[in-house]
């Protein structure tokens, strides 16, 4: 389940490209009189994901930009919603670093996988290989890393590991059971690789990313149901600071 939220910009203002930290900390601050008011200090998973501001371009006073908010969790998002229809309602300012709107209409979404389908990834995914690993993918790192980042340079079954090992495990904590993993992915198309800057426990990293379309024929219910899940959650890591957002292609 989504929310697509409908933001008009009060002021002109140049496309902020390090949002994603702020970004997080107003989701965050729209839970605060909620029962998920501890969310940002759990330990572990947050299931749930965010697209880019979009049109992702420098904006002018009054013009229209969108934002996706998803997640498993159907209270999550409702709590969401009711903490936007209440900004919309009385006028309330958004502030995203020097990005400033007005909340307008706010919908739910309920984007749903078929047994045929195309994945088009909104914002990267991030996919860390744990240094235990490094044998295995033949990987050295210049530095003694405790992980690196997937990049195109690696092998790419490093990256179907990991990406389907933190499905599994995400899918099996959300739902409290044991899931035996499988092969999940079918086809690939790799378009780039990206680098962002964002802010973690008040310092600027270089997050490494990459951006796919995953293509799908052949799912059963079964697979249906943890790339369902993989749409709502994200793929990838740190899907809570907006990255592995994912849409349905037309």
């Amino acid at each position: 389940m989504r929310l697509l939220v409908e933001l008009r910009a009060l002021c002109d203002c140049v496309y902020d490209l390090m949002y994603y930290h702020k970004l997080q900390g107003f989701l965050y601050d729209l839970l605060k009189e909620s029962v998920y008011r501890d969310l940002h200090n759990r330990r572990g998973y947050k299931f749930f994901s965010f697209s880019n501001i979009f049109p992702s371009v420098d904006m002018h006073e009054g013009e229209l930009r969108n934002l996706l908010v998803s997640s498993p969790e159907t209270g999550l998002i409702h709590v969401f919603k009711e903490s936007l229809d209440d900004l919309h309602h009385v006028g309330g300012c958004v502030n995203i670093g020097e990005m400033s709107f007005s909340v307008g209409s706010v919908s739910i979404l309920k984007p749903r996988v078929g047994g045929s389908c195309v994945l088009a990834t909104g914002t990267p995914v991030v996919a860390r290989i744990p240094k235990a690993n490094y044998a295995r993918y033949g990987i050295n790192p210049p530095k003694d890393y405790p992980y690196v980042y997937w990049r195109k340079q690696y092998p790419f079954d490093a990256f179907i590991r990991q990406l389907e090992d933190n499905l599994f495990k995400k899918y099996g904590l959300f739902y409290g059971a044991s899931v035996v993993s499988f092969p999940l992915f079918e086809q690939f198309i790799f378009q780039k690789q990206v680098c962002n800057h964002v802010i973690i426990n008040g310092k600027e990293v270089k997050v490494f990313g990459s951006l796919w379309r995953f293509i799908f024929n052949y799912l059963s219910e079964e697979k249906k149901k943890i790339i369902q899940f993989g749409l709502d959650a994200g793929f990838g890591e740190l899907n809570s600071l907006g990255f592995g957002f994912t849409n349905i292609a037309k």
